[in-house]
């Protein structure tokens, strides 16, 4: 426990320490001069003092009231860093979730930035080929709905350019793998999350083994590495269906399913949870599906009030045992 006024504190218990002094002092004189009368009044006595002995430590708690204590207590609480990645490949046209994939994507994102509480600061990651950062990561939500809501889709996809361009967006500075694919050491990131909406058709080289940020040719392994090593989880939601459909293309008529495989491995091997998202429903409820990792901070507790009210409990009590035994107040 601690205490905003200490001197206050000393000061009202030596208060109440000379007035318990004082007490017993006027006891021991009353004593003595009823007892020099042949007068017994032990009980009477032992009722009267219950009344006054109330009534000090009512004074002294009302002391540490007045110092304003504060206990400390370990609070959880949502916080942090999340960027919402949103796939605006070609692919994400498709109609298998209506209206598309992508404006199924954008209301369900919309929706989960809306459910954060503001201790949480959201940035969008749109991406194509080496990903695009569309917002930075801030306490004003409104900005990243907006956001979101201007995303159109174009381009190709790949998820390890957009990884790396969500972590980018998490510590403020461009994060590329090392050479040969070396994993860097960008910090220990806990309370930051990448939710990433795709249908998982990767443009990124599968097979590769490193890479630059700039590059298209990214495998989305070597970034989750990155992001895992960083204590970044990666929560994927597939948004599409297996069986697919087909896209018009720049005039090419292609076929586009999602991508479950890819996906999954992004979520575990960062500690992320994989969403399927088949159909407009199941993208409704994200919001509620994807839960942020606590964080628990220690918070003063005010105490003053719980003292306050303690000490007139004592001071009343004080006063009817007085009144009762004696017809006065004091």
């Amino acid at each position: 426990m601690t205490f905003a006024n200490p001197i206050l504190l000393a000061v009202g218990l030596a208060v109440a320490a000379a007035l318990a002094c004082a007490a017993v002092a006027a006891t021991r004189r009353r004593a003595r001069a009823l007892a020099s009368a042949g007068v017994a009044t032990a009980d009477g006595r032992r009722a009267r003092l219950a009344g006054v002995w109330f009534t000090i430590a009512g004074i002294a708690v009302l002391a540490v009231a007045t110092a304003g204590p504060a206990a400390t207590v370990p609070v959880s609480h949502a916080s942090g860093t999340v960027i919402i990645a949103i796939d605006v490949s070609g692919s994400m046209a498709a109609t298998d979730v209506p209206p598309s994939r992508l404006s199924a994507a954008k209301k369900a994102a919309q929706a989960f930035v809306n459910a954060q509480p503001p201790s949480v600061n959201i940035g969008v990651v749109a991406f194509e080929q080496g990903g695009l950062e569309a917002a930075i990561p801030t306490a004003d939500h409104a900005t990243a709905v907006a956001a979101i809501g201007r995303l159109s889709p174009g381009g190709g996809t790949s998820l390890g350019s957009a990884i790396l361009a969500g972590l980018s967006a998490i510590t403020h500075r461009a994060v590329s793998l090392g050479p040969n694919g070396a994993v860097p050491s960008i910090g220990f990131w806990p309370s930051a999350t990448i939710v990433l909406f795709s249908d998982g058709q990767d443009g990124g080289d599968s097979g590769a083994s490193g890479g630059s940020s700039s590059s298209g040719d990214l495998s989305a392994d070597s970034a989750a590495a990155v992001a895992q090593k960083a204590g970044v989880h990666v929560d994927t939601v597939g948004v599409g269906t297996v069986a697919g459909t087909t896209v018009d293309v720049e005039g090419y008529h292609l076929f586009t399913g999602l991508d479950e495989a890819t996906l999954k491995s992004i979520s575990q091997t960062t500690g992320g949870t994989y969403h399927p998202a088949s159909n407009a429903s199941e993208l409704d409820g994200i919001a509620s599906s994807i839960d942020l990792r606590l964080t628990v901070t220690n918070q003063p507790l005010p105490l003053a009030g719980a003292f306050i009210a303690f000490a007139l409990a004592l001071l009343a009590a004080g006063a009817v045992l007085t009144v009762a035994r004696t017809g006065r107040v004091v």
